[in-house]
């Protein structure tokens, strides 16, 4: 789900008419199926929320996505560009019954918030148009709004998880070993910093949403490649979990809690087994990054081995996501460069 505001027309009509860049293409054409896979879900939530304070922010992100959509198929159709199909009506029954409590999808809202600033910080870097960059500058904006929006009402129904709490140190102190990066003999690890920590948190945290959305998912799909799909999914989640919250643990820091209960025992499905599949997919490919960010940064090997071979772990489970999706042929086709090769065997 991304974002709101209005991009007019004559934005859409650059001056010289420059074509867009690879780059442009794929970052508009993913965010159109993003964005109409947000409009589905958020248009059952919206339909089953009874907390006061979490509707507004429903609508809000719903409004956002669909103005999204908007735009994009305005500059998709001024440069005759087919405008993705994804998803519609057809995959969404806004009359299921309850499947999330409003406190998960509260939660939802605000990890979604994350992920659109994320890929939108990312997207800004590499769009030279400027109808485009406008584009995912308000998309940066939205994805702000809304969390700010998640954040206060959380923090307000006391329901908001904060990172655990440490000492401040006394004095600035420089690393006079290589043991800060890594004990060799396994012995004497040092405590994690704050760096550390962070990303172990935030990393928990989004097993934990992926675990409770695939159990739901589990419950309710009808295709059985695609329930034990869900179910190989919900393990991995939950060994990601332990391990993270072990590393925490082991340092006698709190781990934020799983969101299991927050699913209801309803076996109706609000969703498409095909949207489904894609939103398992996007989730792992945003846990994909958030690995590749926290191995990165941690300056303790041993976490960044184990994010790395973690991340080899999901990366193995979205392959069999994406052959699924070929099989029910329910994955569209991006845009590719051109095949020389093809052109050139053409007969003449």
């Amino acid at each position: 789900m991304v974002n709101a505001t209005t991009t007019t027309k004559e934005k859409v009509m650059t001056d010289h008419n420059i074509r867009l860049t690879a780059a442009e293409l794929g970052v508009l054409w993913t965010q159109y199926l993003n964005d109409s896979l947000a409009t589905c879900v958020l248009k059952y939530f919206a339909n089953i929320c009874e907390d006061k304070q979490v509707l507004p922010s429903i609508k809000y992100a719903l409004s956002v996505a669909q103005k999204n959509m908007e735009i994009i198929e305005d500059i998709f159709k001024h440069e005759n560009h087919p405008v993705p199909l994804g998803f519609t009506d057809e995959d969404v029954n806004i009359n299921a019954p309850r499947l999330f409590s409003d406190t998960f999808i509260l939660t939802y809202l605000r990890n979604m918030s994350i992920i659109v600033m994320a890929g939108a910080g990312v997207a800004i870097g590499v769009c030279a148009r400027s109808d485009v960059s406008d584009f995912i500058r308000q998309m940066l904006d939205a994805g702000a709004e809304l969390h700010d929006q998640t954040r206060k009402v959380a923090l307000e129904k006391g329901v908001y998880i904060r990172p655990p709490y440490i000492s401040k140190p006394e004095k600035v102190d420089f690393v006079q070993r290589q043991g800060f990066l890594f004990d060799f003999l396994g012995k004497n690890t040092r405590p994690l910093t704050a760096i550390e920590i962070t990303h172990l948190f935030l990393n928990i945290q989004t097993n934990a949403i992926g675990k409770a959305m695939m159990m739901a998912f589990a419950q309710v799909c009808k295709a059985e490649d695609v329930k034990q799909y869900f179910l190989e999914g919900k393990g991995i989640a939950n060994k990601h979990i332990k391990k993270f919250s072990k590393t925490l643990t082991d340092e006698d820091l709190p781990s934020p809690m799983v969101w299991d209960s927050h699913v209801t025992d309803s076996t109706v499905a609000p969703f498409s087994d095909k949207l489904m599949t894609f939103h398992t997919t996007l989730m792992i490919a945003t846990g994909i990054g958030n690995y590749g960010t926290a191995a990165g940064t941690c300056q303790r090997m041993d976490l960044s081995a184990m994010y790395a071979r973690l991340a080899g772990e999901i990366a193995l489970y979205a392959e069999d996501g994406a052959n699924i999706l070929i099989t029910h042929g329910w994955l569209e086709e991006p845009p590719q460069a051109d095949n020389r090769q093809a052109l050139i065997s053409q007969p003449k």
